[in-house]
């Protein structure tokens, strides 16, 4: 069986990240969407709670499982016996970052590769950054988010004490 991982923050899943997913989940018997957990940083959502929005969305995808861990990727990618990291590239300043970061998971684990899969052109400008914003400037938010969790993530920019 051929398993893949696509890591991410997540905070909150764009349509970007889910372009990205519905595509890799052909390429692959199975695709782990991990929200890896970076200590340093402190995002709108939990963890466990972007797990449970990124489970929303892929509810109808049967090859996809969503995950959480708090590990380095590589040896995530170890633990789940994953030969492929998938990552997604908005533009080609995300390339350097991810080349480098590609070659460490190597680095770290000879057994994994890193797949680049370039976003579609309507999505290259999406962050979860710039849907956080446009949530805090009452924006329509069908262009950047999937429709399951646009509830969600206005209700929870409204409780975070972030201005809207």
């Amino acid at each position: 069986m051929k398993t893949a991982i696509y890591p991410g923050s997540f905070d909150p899943i764009t349509l970007g990240h889910l372009n990205i997913i519905k595509r890799a989940a052909l390429c692959f018997d199975k695709l782990i969407v991990c929200v890896m957990v970076n200590s340093q940083k402190h995002g709108l959502f939990t963890p466990e709670e972007r797990v449970e929005l990124i489970r929303k969305v892929v509810s109808q995808l049967p090859n996809v499982e969503v995950d959480c861990a708090s590990v380095l990727l590589a040896e995530y990618a170890r633990r789940r016996r994953a030969r492929v990291i998938v990552k997604g590239l908005r533009a080609v300043s995300d390339f350097e970052s991810e080349v480098q970061m590609a070659m460490v998971n190597r680095k770290l684990n000879p057994n994994v590769d890193t797949i680049f899969m370039p976003s579609h052109e309507k999505y290259t400008y999406l962050s979860s950054t710039v849907v956080k914003e446009m949530v805090r400037y009452g924006a329509e938010l069908s262009d950047f988010l999937p429709r399951e969790i646009i509830e969600d993530v206005k209700q929870k920019m409204q409780g975070s004490g972030r201005e809207l």
